[in-house]
């Protein structure tokens, strides 16, 4: 709640996401909860176009009260953007994620943690990105340097 708050103040940072005890530790299955919590987050902060399009107006006016409103190919074609689509988080009926398991959300965040630690293979930096980091942090320590003479 005190990440929405923030961004619907206008911050664009959300601190210590994967921190537990005050970030004295820090939690790889917590750090994908937490990332789909800010992704939840940009989605709201985002707010909702309001347009003949987005509001349906033709579909409502054709479809009137009481209709079919899901098969309307509009609906089909918004579904997917129309709210926020967490990866870890489960929105199905009990039933149906009970058939699958029944894993919450911390079991699924650890199982989803090894396996990228395992398997995830991060693109390399495009060509002079890492020597310009690096002047940077060697600027950064001579500076500091200089400060503590």
């Amino acid at each position: 709640m005190s990440g929405l708050l923030t961004a619907l103040a206008g911050a664009n940072l959300i601190y210590g996401l994967g921190m537990l005890e005050l970030g004295m530790t820090f939690s790889y299955s917590q750090l994908l909860i937490d990332n789909d919590i800010a992704n939840m987050i940009k989605k709201v902060v985002q707010g909702i176009e309001v347009s003949d399009e987005s509001m349906a107006v033709d579909v409502i006016k054709q479809v009137g009260a009481g209709g079919d409103f899901l098969m309307q190919d509009h609906t089909i074609r918004h579904m997917k953007t129309a709210q926020s689509r967490p990866k870890l988080f489960d929105r199905r009926m009990r039933d149906a994620w009970l058939n699958q398991g029944g894993k919450d959300v911390a079991q699924i965040a650890q199982e989803e943690a090894v396996y990228l630690l395992q398997n995830h293979k991060p693109e390399p930096l495009p060509p002079g990105v890492a020597a310009t980091l690096k002047a940077i942090v060697e600027a950064g320590e001579e500076e500091l340097g200089e400060k503590k003479k």
